[in-house]
């Protein structure tokens, strides 16, 4: 299911960029999205898994980008924080012997890999220095 993960690590990932010389802790974070720093410190501990930050502990302490923003692109982005795009299925299983029933969730699936497949391409063009440009 689509959650505001993507959201939030672009929006960790633009503020890193922003500031690159600079740790920036979770709590300065957290008041730019408006969020509790507990969620801010899960997403970059995905992000320190997948070596596109660096993190300090300490007084001045902090995270910052380790990788170069031009070279980072949002697909990239998106599969570290889905695997896939899914607007789910009914709870209950179809009646199997329903029309519709029977086939909705294959042709579901199909849609939803079609709609995968058009996300990867267009966010694949576009790199994060790309989109933190725009502010």
């Amino acid at each position: 299911m689509i959650s505001g993960k993507f959201a939030i690590t672009i929006h960790i990932l633009t503020l890193l960029h922003k500031f690159p010389n600079d740790f920036l802790s979770s709590e300065f974070i957290a008041g730019s999205i408006n969020l509790n720093p507990v969620l801010v410190r899960k997403e970059i501990a995905n992000l320190k898994a997948h070596h596109i930050v660096e993190s300090k502990e300490g007084k001045n302490g902090g995270t910052k980008l380790a990788v170069n923003a031009a070279e980072l692109t949002l697909k990239q982005i998106f599969e570290m924080t889905f695997e896939s795009i899914g607007l789910g299925f009914a709870k209950n299983q179809p009646n199997p012997d329903c029309p519709v029933g029977k086939n909705i969730n294959q042709h579901l699936e199909a849609l939803y890999s079609e709609m995968n497949q058009k996300v990867s391409a267009q966010l694949e063009g576009i790199s994060l220095e790309d989109f933190s440009n725009q502010f």
